[in-house]
């Protein structure tokens, strides 16, 4: 029996990174997965081929969750087609890096309705499934950068501490109908995105945490498995750091 046994997840942007390994550990630990992808309609289906092995159901959805009625139609999809919705993690995120002063309007608006307008998005339409059932575990994905800010990063930043405003108040409004609600801020992961950056940056960036290395995204899979069990049932309006200890 796994930590997620008969209960049933959405994970937003799950192709590659560290929403595919969110969606591994969680049929690892017997949840069943949708997940979502916007553009790699390949690495979906070998997705869903991979999690249906570990004997859960598993269907990805081609969606993007900073449309609100996309959202919302997803969502009742999942539900329709799985009976349940017990955990809604939303990882889909881009960047689109600038010094401030060269930042163009369409580089902000993406960043925010992306990263942050999809939490909104979902959140809101997984609500009245998630209270009829007076349980439910939201994860919102935000990063160390949501929390320090970033030189270059205004839009970033400014969407990943959103997330963390947002979740708390979500935490507040849900928390009697037993839904909770936490963030998880990544720190230096290393992913694909990171494998084609100049190695000695990367180690440049090691050097500087506390640990000595970067993260792993099976790292912040495990933390997302805890918030997503039962184990966490008492914990709401958190943000949980896994970045090596680079920020205390």
């Amino acid at each position: 029996m796994g930590l997620l046994s008969g209960k049933t997840a959405l994970i937003t942007g799950a192709s590659k990174g560290i929403g595919r390994a969110i969606a591994i550990r969680y049929a690892q630990e017997g949840a069943n997965v949708a997940f979502t992808f916007l553009s790699s309609v390949e690495k979906g289906q070998a997705l869903e081929a991979e999690l249906t092995a570990f004997g859960v159901k598993a269907k990805g959805y081609r969606s993007d969750a900073s449309d609100f009625k996309a959202a919302d139609e997803l969502v009742n999809a999942v539900v329709a087609e799985f009976g349940a919705l017990d955990i809604l993690i939303n990882n889909a995120g881009i960047t689109r890096d600038n010094l401030l002063m060269r930042m163009t309007e369409e580089a902000w608006d993406d960043v925010i309705g992306i990263n942050l307008k999809s939490c909104f998005n979902t959140v809101k339409a997984v609500t009245r499934t998630m209270m009829k059932a007076k349980a439910g575990s939201i994860i919102n994905i935000t990063s160390v950068v949501g929390i320090k800010g970033n030189a270059g990063q205004a839009n970033y930043a400014a969407s990943k501490a959103g997330i963390i405003g947002f979740t708390k108040s979500v935490a507040l409004e849900l928390g009697s109908r037993n839904i909770r609600s936490n963030a998880v801020a990544p720190g230096f992961i290393e992913t694909e995105m990171t494998a084609v950056l100049d190695e000695k940056t990367v180690q440049g960036w090691r050097d500087g945490i506390p640990m000595k290395r970067g993260g792993q995204p099976e790292e912040v899979a495990n933390a997302c498995v805890f918030l997503g069990s039962d184990m966490s049932s008492y914990i709401s309006g958190q943000v949980l750091q896994v970045d090596g200890a680079m920020l205390t």
